[in-house]
């Protein structure tokens, strides 16, 4: 072949040897020998065929990806790329059709086909707990470009060379999540999994899967599930998740307490909750939760769930309840009727309540801290007039996002312009028409310009860059003051937050005036 370049000058002469199929073989061998019998010494050279290519110089090099984009594969190639990629999830270990490397026009692709395949695979791993176990394909070379773990298992200095390898504390499912991610390059999440998925991650060292699982935790944190989480972070190292989960267990902590993942925490985490000052739950809560987790315990250790038992597996964390600081009532009906206290600790606390000369407890006697509510004021002044605010039953609403997560844990409204009087308010919390959270309760206003707050019965949780529709439906006789001068961007602290107008709000409200002027969140 003949290459020149744009201007017509030769570049190279290369020469190439064609395999040429039988059939074309025997031909030309059949072709020559005709021709030796004829005449040996006049035989004449085959012609020359020459092919003119114009090459076009100082082009930037094309990968895969670029000559061949990323398409629909046509109708011929789609049921055989989605068999192929079912077979793997489906472990049914198939091997591929011949020429299959055809189908995929990158590296990327073709190397996820060797994701949970037979096909080549010098490895094998048995996974999961005896009983539960699952055989799965490996290929050490894909496996040690993925995990340092891998690299010297198999080709380190102490590398052993074993066809088959035991991995009992990792479960299948977390570890199928992690050979995708090494083959595949996809981050295939699931809730009920990816607790393992992390544990595998950290094992084998895969930082950019580990740092995903925790995303995702992150993300999916509320007060169900942050308990065990919290204790699963300790033990995973994670300071930004653990820190995510206190947040979350000191503004919600009495969902938390009685969430059931409360009970599954270890005897460690459990002291410190039962710690922590800045819990924002009743001490009465707190009770009750020990006492949840203490059943469990028992169970855990296959003992009766007796008193005694209870108070054995507590130990000294029982102390960490702060009971002295419970209202009487709740101590009376609640804690000194329970059983765990002995005779003697419930008389010296009730003498606690009740004596001028306090006897020495073993209990914390000193109330939490809790969290301290911020105010987020949207309004610059406010007003009254003869005609207005009135409430028929109409609906006073407004839209807001903040730009960090934050509780809701009520909102600040106004009261009568004329003298005192009390409201029946109904407040509702929703993102996207459904309702997070909501409460009836009525407040008493003195008449003045000041806000009144009404309160959910938990804290909700909003997420960030969400806009959420705080609403309120009043009833009372008296006009009200009203907002004026709004704010589109109010900065609280650390937290910004965002108006803008609701399309429930049939009262008037809106981001230049109206009601619910203020925000009061955890944050």
């Amino acid at each position: 072949i003949l290459m020149v370049d744009e201007k017509g000058k030769n570049m190279k002469c290369l020469t190439f040897f064609l395999m040429l199929p039988e059939t074309v073989k025997n031909r030309s061998k059949k072709s020559s020998k005709k021709g030796s019998s004829s005449s040996s010494s006049s035989s004449k050279l085959p012609p020359v065929c020459y092919e003119i290519i114009t090459l076009k110089t100082k082009k930037k090099k094309k990968m895969a990806a670029d000559i061949f984009p990323r398409k629909k594969p046509a109708n011929t190639n789609t049921t055989a790329v989605q068999q192929y990629h079912q077979q793997n999830l489906n472990n049914n270990n198939t091997i591929p059709a011949p020429n299959w490397q055809g189908l995929y026009p990158t590296i990327r692709e073709r190397n996820a086909v060797m994701f949970n395949n037979d096909l080549m695979a010098d490895v094998h791993f048995v996974v999961g707990p005896p009983g539960g176990t699952q055989r799965l394909p490996g290929h050490k070379y894909v496996l040690a470009v993925g995990s340092s773990v891998f690299h010297a298992m198999f080709y380190g200095e102490l590398a052993e060379d074993k066809d088959e390898i035991r991995i009992p504390d990792v479960e299948p499912a977390a570890f199928l999540a992690m050979l995708k991610y090494i083959y595949c390059d996809e981050i295939d999440l699931a809730a009920d999994t990816v607790l393992a998925t992390l544990y595998a991650a950290k094992k084998y060292i895969v930082p950019h899967l580990a740092r995903a699982c925790v995303n995702f935790l992150e993300t999916s944190l509320s007060a169900k599930n942050a308990c065990v989480l919290l204790s699963q972070s300790c033990l995973f190292e994670e300071p930004d998740l653990t820190q995510r989960c206190w947040e979350v267990i000191d503004a919600q902590a009495e969902l938390a307490l009685k969430s059931d993942g409360f009970c599954d925490i270890d005897f460690q985490t459990l002291e410190s909750i039962l710690r922590r000052e800045t819990l924002n739950a009743k001490e009465i809560v707190v009770f009750e939760a020990a006492l949840n987790w203490a059943e469990v315990e028992c169970q855990r250790q296959e003992l009766t769930a007796t008193i005694e038992n209870k108070r054995k597996v507590l130990g000294k964390a029982l102390y960490l309840i702060r009971i002295p600081t419970m209202a009487l009532d709740d101590f009376a009906n609640g804690a000194a009727q329970s059983g765990i206290l002995t005779l003697n600790e419930t008389n010296d606390i009730f003498l606690w309540y009740t004596a001028a000369k306090k006897p020495e407890l073993q209990f914390v006697s000193k109330p939490r801290k809790g969290l301290v509510p911020q105010r987020c004021h949207r309004f610059q002044s406010c007003a009254y007039r003869s005609n207005q605010w009135r409430y028929r039953g109409r609906c006073d609403s407004i839209q807001f996002a903040v730009d960090k997560r934050v509780f809701i844990a009520g909102f600040g409204l106004y009261g009568s312009s004329c003298g005192s009087a009390e409201y029946s308010a109904k407040i509702e919390l929703k993102r996207q028409g459904v309702i997070l959270g909501q409460n009836l309760s009525k407040y008493f206003s003195d008449g003045s310009s000041n806000t009144f707050p009404v309160w959910f019965e938990y804290p909700v949780q909003i997420e960030p860059d969400t806009f959420y529709t705080a609403s309120v439906i009043l009833d009372g006789n008296e006009l009200s003051y009203f907002g004026q001068e709004g704010m589109t961007e109010v900065q609280c602290g650390k937290v910004t937050v965002q108006f803008q107008c609701s399309s429930d709000s049939t009262n008037g409200t809106g981001v230049q005036g109206g009601q619910i002027p203020e925000l009061i969140f955890y944050a």
